[in-house]
This record gives structure tokens, C-alpha cells and sequence, in this order.
């Protein structure tokens, strides 16, 4: 296990109305100037809009790879100048990570604060609309830049300038570019489905999103699979 350390820079934000309809967002971050509590729901003072998809002690801190923005802006050009870190809604940023060194359950201690990465982010609508530019949440999707979402294991004041290392992966991890990759297999190994759902460390939920699609395709067999969501559509 390679340990990493680098330095973080925090994020937050409130809400903001993006359409006449009501919908909000709470991807419009800002750095944080100052030390900020991290407690079991995240970081006082930061809001989620939509608490089923974004929150609560499972997700209750999101990180995106710094490299990310660049991966994205090679293949979106017209859009590379808005692509800057902290702007697709993280409250963690941090260099020499990303989805294929972190692993389900790793354990990083940040400053002085315990984490735990618990699942990998789900892409939304609102990206589309925060850069104004549609199919940047399905390119994400595909390409597997989908940040991580942390469980905090031990609360603690925590400020930008602090450090991010890495201090246990659990016995049978799973990369977080691992498990995203099998997900979007049409018709992925029961095996490999099998294995995936026992990673330790991994939420409850996506435990049963496995557990449920490893069910159909040994109920089915060669039948053709129901569509899965990749990423969250705008609502009707």
C-alpha cells in the first residue's frame, strides 16, 4: 500500500435556484478561508439540494482528482476554461489521487479528522447545467471521472492546508475505477458481481444495487438486462 500525503483545499456552498420550476443546486462551491468542522453529515455550513443523491453520513464529504479537470477539458475544449478545480461541486480537492489508486474503504486521515471512502459519485444533470454544456455528466459516466464520496469515521476541526494521507486499505479492496467499470458492463461475471458486493467498505446501497443485479442476470440468463442509471437525469 502506497501511502499519499499532499495538502487539501476545502470547499462549500449553500444553495442556488437554477430554473423556474424551484430546482436548486448545491454544486456553486467556494474555498473555504478559515478551519471548518467536519461532523458525521459533512462540513458545517455546506448544503446538499437533494438529500436522496447528495449527503447524510455516507456521503457526507466528496473528492474530486485534481487531474480529472484536465482529462475533461482534452476532451471538451469549447468548455476547458470553466473546468477548474472546485467547480464541479467538491469539498475536497487534493493532487496524487484518483479513482484508480483509491480503493473502496481505504481510511485517509484528513488533518486531524478520520475518513472513510464508502462509494464512488454518481454523475447528475445539474453538471450539464452548472457548466452549460450538455453531456458533460454522460462523459464522466463513461470515462469512469467520477470522484468519491467519504463516511467520517472521527470528527474534527479541519482547514485547507491540512494533509490527506492514506493510513489503511482493507484486506480485498476494490479501486473505485474498478468498480465502476464492471458497472457499466452490459452483462458483467456473476463472479466479478459477487466480489464487487462483498468489498468491504462499500455503502449499503451500492451493496444492494450489486447484490440486485447479480439476482436478475442469474434469474435471466441470456435475456436482455433492464437499463441501469449510469447517471441522474434532469426530472420530467
Amino acid at each position: 500500500m502506497e501511502r499519499e500525503l499532499s495538502e487539501i483545499v476545502l470547499f462549500s456552498g449553500g444553495l442556488t435556484r437554477i430554473d423556474e420550476h424551484g430546482q436548486s443546486t448545491g454544486i456553486f462551491k467556494t474555498p473555504v478561508a478559515g478551519p471548518v468542522e467536519l461532523g458525521f453529515e459533512g462540513l458545517a455550513g455546506d448544503v446538499q439540494a437533494d438529500r436522496r443523491v447528495h449527503g447524510g453520513p455516507e456521503k457526507a464529504l466528496h473528492q474530486y482528482a485534481v487531474d480529472n479537470y484536465r482529462r475533461l477539458a482534452e476532451q471538451l475544449p469549447e468548455i476547458a476554461a470553466q473546468l477548474v478545480v472546485g467547480s464541479i461541486g467538491e469539498n475536497v480537492s487534493a493532487a496524487a489521487v484518483d479513482e484508480s489508486t483509491v480503493f473502496i474503504g481505504d481510511v485517509f486521515s484528513l488533518g486531524r479528522a478520520r475518513v472513510q471512502v464508502s462509494q464512488p459519485r454518481s454523475p447528475c444533470w445539474k453538471i450539464d447545467h452548472r457548466y452549460g454544456h450538455a453531456g458533460v455528466a454522460r462523459l464522466i459516466s463513461e470515462t469512469g471521472l467520477t470522484g468519491w464520496y467519504y463516511r467520517v469515521l472521527e470528527e474534527a476541526r479541519i482547514g485547507t492546508g491540512d494533509r490527506l494521507e492514506l493510513i489503511e486499505r482493507l484486506p480485498g479492496a476494490v479501486s473505485l475505477a474498478e468498480l465502476w467499470q464492471v458497472w457499466r458492463e452490459h452483462r458483467p461475471a456473476a463472479a466479478t458481481l459477487q466480489r464487487l458486493s462483498a468489498a468491504p467498505g462499500l455503502n449499503p446501497g451500492w451493496q444492494k444495487k450489486l447484490r440486485d443485479r447479480l439476482h436478475w442476470l442469474r434469474s435471466n440468463g441470456s435475456g436482455a438486462q433492464p437499463a441501469r442509471p449510469l447517471f441522474h437525469g434532469r426530472p420530467p
